[in-house]
């Protein structure tokens, strides 16, 4: 009797990087797991018991995704430099590069999905809305300490600034017309300037 010899699995970070490219280019709807499969020398039946669902594929792809920016994140928040030069550096990273960004691209497909979402779904999701939200509050508060920034609440600018950089960041990944990636980070330099740096 021969043994067959078994192809190993890819890294599970392939599978995932394979997996952003492809909702990136084309849409989570277009994406089938037999082409992902494909793509990475495996079978839709090895993905499916490992993901369950596009869905699960899409969160966990997303979370791996946020995983890498908020290493990237940590680092820039814990070089030196002034407070204001690490919010500059946060604005960067939050603000998609530009249409069809693939991590952009991936938050429009969750929020899109979010409505009809598990419990356990929109609680992953609202943890990785949670570190971003803690890291600039943390931010805002060191900059007022030092006397950088004006006394605001740090909670509730770091949520009005959030939603603002949201905003903004979905119309640069959706390829609004008249809106890029620069226009956007001028907007939100004079929003800064004249609402949070001190006098």
């Amino acid at each position: 009797m021969t043994s067959r010899r078994r192809t190993p699995a890819p890294p599970r970070e392939d599978v995932l990087a394979a997996a952003m490219g492809m909702i990136a280019e084309r849409g989570l709807e277009k994406l089938t797991m037999a082409a992902l499969g494909r793509e990475v020398g495996m079978s839709s039946g090895h993905l499916l018991y490992y993901f369950r669902s596009k869905d699960e594929l899409l969160l966990r792809t997303l979370e791996w995704s946020e995983g890498r920016l908020g290493a990237e994140r940590g680092r820039l928040l814990a070089r030196p430099g002034t407070a204001r030069e690490r919010l500059d550096a946060y604005v960067d990273l939050y603000v998609p590069d530009g249409h069809r960004d693939p991590h952009w691209t991936l938050w429009l497909e969750v929020w899109n999905r979010s409505q009809n979402a598990a419990d356990d779904a929109r609680d992953r999701q609202a943890a990785i809305e949670g570190a971003w939200h803690r890291d600039l509050v943390a931010l805002l508060a060191e900059g007022i300490s030092r006397g950088e920034f004006r006394p605001v609440d740090p909670d509730r600018y770091a949520a009005r600034l959030r939603a603002l950089l949201d905003g903004f960041s979905i119309h640069v990944a959706i390829g609004l017309r008249g809106t890029d990636r620069a226009q956007v980070l001028a907007h939100v330099r004079e929003f800064l300037e004249q609402t949070l740096l001190a006098s």
